[in-house]
Order: C-alpha cells, then structure tokens, then sequence
C-alpha cells in the first residue's frame, strides 16, 4: 500500500474522529457521532494493519474476534447503572494497552533506537500505569468493592510527591540509561502505585471527575503510544481524547467547585465539620403519599423532574416517561433539570433519559434551569441528593460549599422521592428534606413514580 493512500485513509480516520467528538456533544447527534468514531477507528486499524505487512494474521483475528465478542457482550448486558464502572474499566483498559506497548517496545532492540522514543516510552509507561491502576480503583470504588467514601491515607500529599518525582527521575534515567531494564521495570512499579495512592482518598461524590480526568490519560497514553510507533492517526485520535477529557474535567471541576490541581494530585473534598443528621431532620419532615401528591399534581401547569443517581439504582427512568406523558396530556409543561454531575459519571443522566426516549429539548442545564424554580409550582427530585443540597449555598463549613447546585428549594413545592434520609455521595444530610415547602415520598424510585401515575390517572 503506497504511502500516499496511507495518509490520506489516516486523514479520512483523523475527520471522522472530529466529526464524531463533534455529534457526541449532543444527545440528538450522539448515536450518529459514535459510528463516525467507530468508523473512523475501523478504517485508522486495517490501514494500520496493511502499512505494516503483517504476515500471520492468526493471532490479530483471534484478539479481534475475543475482543469484540467482551465488548458486544458489555454493551448489550450492562444496565445504565453500571456504566460509570465500564467507563472506569475501559479507560483501564486504554492505559494498560498503551504500557504494554511501550513495555514491548523498550525491549526490542530495534524499537526504541532514538530519542523520542525514548522519552515517549518513559511516558507511556508513567500515563498508561497510573491510568491502569487509577481506573481500577475508580471501578473498585464505584462497584462497591470497596468503601466509596474517601479513604485518608497518612501523608498522602507527601507519598504522591515523593512517587511523582520518583518517576520523573526513573523516566529521566531510562532515556540516558535504556540499557538497563530494571529502570523500566521500578517505573512501572512507581506508576502503578502512584496511581493508587492518587484516586483511593477521592470520594464517590468526586468519581465523575476521576473519571473525566482518566479517560485523559488513557488519550494521553495513546498519543505518546502514537510517537513510539511512528503512527500518526494514533497521535492524532489520542490528543483529541486527552484534550477533550481535560476539558471535560475542568468543567466538571467548575461543576463541583473543585480546583483541577486538586483532582491530578488526589486532594478533594477535604475538611468540613461533622455534622449531625438528627439536628437537621428533627421533626422537621413531612411525609407524604401518592394520592397527596397526584393532588398537587392536578393543579400543577409547570413541573420540573429533577434525576439522580437513585433514578438508575430504581431502573425508574421509563416510570418517570410515563408521569411526564400523563402529566404533558392534562396541559402541564415538563421539564428535566440536569446538573453537570448528578449520577456517577459525565452526562450520566443524560444517557439514563434517553434510554427512555425523553425529548432532546425538555433536559434542561442547570445554569438555564435554576432561574426557572421560582415560577415551578411541583418540583419532582428522584434519587438526586448532592446536587440538590442547600448546605453548597448556605453552610460555609460544609465540605460542598460552594459547589453550584440545582435550587429546587425554590419551587413553590418540592417532592423528593427516596428511599430513606440517607445521605448521598459526600454524605452529608440535606436540610432541602426539612424544608417547609418539602415532601417525602418514601419507597422505591420506580414503584412511588408509578403509583403516582396511578394516582394521577385515578383522578381524571
């Protein structure tokens, strides 16, 4: 294959995986924007696979089909809950193929023979570790393997700059030493544990911007992969990852009142005094049931429906179609309030609702929705906790002050629909369920909205 028809297929790839990055930015463009990736991607690895004249393609066929039958299998079999594990898993996944890669090609003798090979295996291997260990974290963290809460670790600002510059160093001595292969071996070592100690002490409340934040490096690792292999749409596709991904981290940053310093050293959500459930709850709440509500819900002309995390736990997103559907046939305006974060990974929500084929147009951002609570006669919040908090306007010595939240207070009523008072992500009570114009619809997500809908339909 001539290097001319090699280019311009790279090129083609290159456009395809721009366009795609372009229509994933839009819930009604996303499904057209992945193929285009996808497409993209196919075209970028037969190229790939021809310009290197491969003679034996027994081995590649096989990891083809294995490969693609895990991911058919994933995609159809995970439920929307578990996608911000299979999203920490894959960038997982990113990161080790890309260490394996460098690892192989620091070891072949006629690989790394220059200087920027060099440098870009040393980091491939720091990125692509630190990714690998980092995301399984995030998946342990997030699939409840272990503690989702933030998990202190003695010293962890000194560990994670003692490891940082550890495999700076041990990067800087591969470049001038390449000979001895130990070196690349403890940079391994190093990176895989500053990986650790990076993600462990981060909170559920922060995954989504863990997450964001990995699936950067797993771009990086993949763009520094591109230079060892001198393949140049590997390069460009990984830049677009990594510089998406930071992008995404830092809005998710601003989301969360976060600074980005602090999520690439592993330093969130700290301080903030304890504080107690019973003085904030006492006496205060008003449970309510689904006759009450179907009541208030007659009278309604504006309602907005506020999702959460314990939205896709209760598998309650086609329940909630079908209130908004009923809802939407007496005359009253619907609308979804959709906080950067809420759920477990970026534009959670998002895909939750589409799931259930909610209108493009009735999933409203939080910046234009806020505004809009004071002219909402029910606000509906189902399984959001954290990001409906007042404590992030009103309570200073609150670990989330200052995060932007969804002001559903200010609706003339709110209706929050939870199993319990537990507290969400960054576990902290949330006086919003004390407040006057609040009530409690205990139970499951899925069965309260249902009933309701009975309720509401009973009433016609």
């Amino acid at each position: 294959m001539s290097m001319t028809i090699i280019y311009l297929a790279y090129l083609v790839a290159a456009s395809l995986f721009i366009l795609g990055i372009k229509g994933l930015t839009k819930p009604r463009t996303a499904v057209r924007g992945n193929q285009l990736s996808a497409l993209g991607m196919f075209i970028a690895v037969v190229v790939t696979l021809f310009d290197q004249s491969i003679l034996s393609y027994e081995w590649i066929i096989a990891g083809v089909l294995l490969g693609g039958t895990i991911g058919a299998l994933m995609a159809t079999k995970i439920q929307v809950t578990a996608m911000p594990q299979m999203v920490a898993m894959l960038n997982g996944f990113g990161g080790g193929a890309s260490l394996f890669i460098a690892l192989a090609s620091f070891l072949d003798p006629d690989s790394a023979t220059h200087i920027v090979a060099l440098i870009s295996i040393a980091l491939t291997v720091l990125i692509g570790s630190v990714t690998l260990s980092g995301s399984f974290v995030a998946f342990a963290k997030l699939q409840e393997l272990i503690s989702g809460n933030p998990i202190k670790v003695p010293g962890n600002k000194v560990i994670n700059a003692a490891l940082l510059i550890a495999a700076i160093g041990l990067s800087v001595a591969i470049v001038l030493d390449p000979s001895n292969t130990m070196l690349i071996y403890a940079l391994v070592a190093v990176s895989v544990l500053l990986g650790l100690f990076l993600v462990v002490p981060i909170g559920g409340a922060d995954m989504p911007v863990v997450i964001a934040l990995l699936n950067s490096y797993s771009g990086i690792a993949a763009a520094t992969t591109g230079f060892i292999t001198g393949n140049t749409v590997l390069i460009v596709s990984g830049s677009l990852v990594g510089a998406s991904g930071i992008i995404l981290t830092q809005i998710m940053c601003k989301a969360m009142n976060r600074s980005l310093f602090n999520v690439l050293f592993g330093v969130m959500a700290e301080g903030g005094e304890t504080i107690d459930a019973d003085e904030v709850y006492a006496g205060k709440v008003t449970s309510s049931s689904p006759e009450e509500v179907a009541m208030l819900l007659e009278t309604a002309e504006r309602v907005v429906i506020v999702p959460g995390y314990g939205l896709a736990m209760a598998q309650a997103q086609h329940a909630v179609r079908e209130l908004a559907s009923v809802l939407e046939a007496r005359g009253v305006q619907v609308l979804y309030a959709i906080h950067p974060v809420a759920g477990r990974m970026p534009g959670h929500m998002n895909v939750l609702l589409a799931e259930a084929e909610v209108p493009y147009e009735q999933l409203i951002e939080m910046d234009e929705i806020n505004p809009q609570f004071e002219q909402t006669d029910v606000a509906i919040v189902i399984g959001a906790n954290d990001v409906t908090n007042p404590m992030a306007r009103e309570d200073k010595g609150s670990p989330i002050y200052g995060m932007p939240i969804l002001n559903v207070d200010k609706a003339r009523t709110v209706v929050v629909v939870k199993r319990s008072l537990s507290p969400g992500f960054a576990g902290l009570p949330n006086p919003l369920f004390a407040k006057d114009n609040t009530l409690m619809l205990f139970g499951d997500g899925k069965k309260a909205i249902v009933d309701l809908t009975q309720s509401l339909k009973e009433a016609d």
